[in-house]
């Protein structure tokens, strides 16, 4: 059998490295001879801004756990001990507690574009379902670390979301007690959220994130037109419409890097509580069990879940109110894992889908804002009714799309990718 000479092969202690791990191969095989479609827009920052806070993430976590005491008697101050004696304790605290903000900003957008240019459907259905499974683990990741400050709010909003767990029928007690690790949210609590949040979810993430990555390599990237760029290779198998990732995107990402962190440095120095939403007053106040915040709301990347929870004021079907709210909440993500197979327009792009698909695209877009915005406010019978709406309207974006993707008048999709503007 002939043997095949090796494409990456390099010579001096690079060739030594690359005999024994494919270093050369992954840099050519993921970046400089990976081929992304030329016509990426303002949408594609967000997947690297997302893998830079990541980073922020793991490195100020791993630097704030050396002085952080996970301690229902002691976690507060040592966070005040970080802030006020250690040096440099308060930006790098700072940098944390903006940087999950910043995480689920990004992700958001990121996930919004790809219901805006169709980067779930086939054949990417895959690369969709491990960035569910981001979302969810980066949603316990963030909840378990907002707890681990130990102020009023983190110490009531876990009181207040661990007691959902047990509207589950008959497990639901037991499941309560099994979370919190005692009958009361206390020492135990603290210590096994500080366990997931610094050591076990980090590597199911990070996991993920590379899962995520692998995927879309191996399928290749999605465009604003959603067209396939493999269709149409020159003669050294090439897509006529890629590019290089490597500089020509990676000078890009570095510019969108720039923006982000001016944006990020300046509310870092200027506003790190963001007026409350990144960092809420109450949490500035040691735990109490005794005294109930006079608002208890999660922080502002729960809060449309939040709202759908609290939309769910009847019993039905003889199920109770608090079971429905908390079945609710959990099908707002899971409905995500099942979009590629609920959109039926025979083409991906918003670009040339229909007038249906772009008024149920705002009106989702509308309702998940304003649902936002209402779990942040205490409850008001207009506010509560407001909530119910746009849970319905969230809701009916998924379950009514199989029908009007279906009627939908769409355009003919081109057969390469266009330039259009913004590029």
């Amino acid at each position: 059998m002939p043997i095949v000479p090796n494409p990456y092969k390099t010579t001096g202690f690079l060739g030594w490295i690359d005999d024994r791990f494919p270093l050369t191969k992954m840099w050519k095989d993921h970046v400089a001879e990976y081929y992304a479609p030329k016509n990426f827009n303002f949408w594609y920052f967000f997947g690297s801004l997302a893998l830079l806070v990541l980073v922020n993430q793991l490195l100020t976590g791993i630097w704030l756990a050396m002085f952080f005491k996970p301690d229902a008697a002691l976690a507060f101050e040592s966070v005040e001990y970080i802030m006020r004696d250690v040096e440099w304790g308060w930006l790098i605290r700072y940098m944390h507690s903006t940087g999950a903000s910043a995480f689920f900003v990004v992700v958001f957008l990121h996930m919004y574009r790809g219901l805006l240019y169709g980067s779930y459907r086939q054949p990417r259905e895959l690369i969709w379902i491990f960035g569910c499974l981001i979302f969810l683990v980066l949603m316990a990741e963030a909840f378990m670390g907002y707890v681990l400050p130990w102020g009023q709010m983190s110490y009531w909003g876990a009181q207040v979301i661990i007691s959902l767990f047990g509207a589950i029928p008959v497990v639901g007690e037991d499941l309560v007690t099994w979370i919190r690790g005692d009958f009361f949210i206390a020492d135990a609590t603290i210590n096994r959220f500080f366990s997931l949040h610094v050591v076990a979810l980090p590597f199911v993430l990070v996991g993920l994130v590379i899962a995520h990555l692998l995927a879309l390599h191996e399928v290749g990237s999605n465009n604003p037109d959603g067209v396939e760029i493999k269709k149409h290779k020159d003669e050294n198998g090439i897509p006529k419409d890629g590019i290089a990732f490597h500089p020509y995107y990676t000078v890009k990402d570095i510019f969108g890097t720039g923006v982000f962190l001016i944006l990020f440095a300046f509310v870092i120095f200027f506003i790190p509580d963001f007026g409350g939403y990144f960092l809420e007053k109450p949490n500035f106040e040691p735990a109490n069990p005794m005294v109930t915040p006079e608002h208890i709301a999660p922080v502002w990347y729960f809060t449309p879940q939040y709202a759908m929870l609290r939309a769910i004021t009847v019993d039905l079907f003889g199920v109770p109110a608090k079971l429905w709210g908390v079945i609710v909440l959990g099908g707002s993500v899971v409905i995500l894992f099942f979009l590629p197979w609920l959109d039926k327009s025979p083409v991906k792009s918003i670009r040339y889908k229909g007038p249906i698909f772009k008024i149920a695209l705002a009106l989702f877009t509308v309702s998940f804002v304003v649902l936002g915005y209402l779990g942040t406010q205490p409850p008001t019978p207009g506010k509560t009714l407001l909530a119910q709406i746009g849970t319905a309207i969230y809701f009916g974006f998924f379950f009514l799309m199989p029908f009007y993707t279906k009627i939908d008048k769409t355009k003919p999709e081109p057969d390469r990718v266009t330039m259009k503007e913004g590029h």
